[in-house]
This record gives C-alpha cells, structure tokens and sequence, in this order.
C-alpha cells in the first residue's frame, strides 16, 4: 500500500510544519500590529456643533 510509505509524505509534511513555524509567525503578526500606539494629547478639542439644515 503506497499511502503507508512514508518516504514522501514524510519530507512535504516536515517542510510544510517548518514553513508554518518559521515564516507565517512573522506574517501573521505583522498583520495584527502595523500600527504602533501613539499618545494621546492632553488637550482636548473642543466638539464643533452640527448645522441642521431644516431647524
């Protein structure tokens, strides 16, 4: 039965693990935190009020 030699199967399924534990780690996260946090101003700005066209 071919599907229990593990000859070929068993070098992708290594590769593919390796990829996925080396490479897409750093991919991933670049994903989730490209924005770096900033600091809020202490001031705040004043709201400007809305112009209601009908009133």
């Amino acid at each position: 039965m071919p599907q229990l030699n593990p000859s070929p199967w068993f070098m992708i399924f290594l590769f593919a693990w390796l990829f996925f534990l080396t490479v897409m780690p750093g991919k991933v996260m670049s994903y989730f935190f490209n924005n770096n946090p900033t600091t809020k101003s202490t001031q705040k700005s004043k709201p400007t009020p809305w112009n209601w066209p009908w009133t």
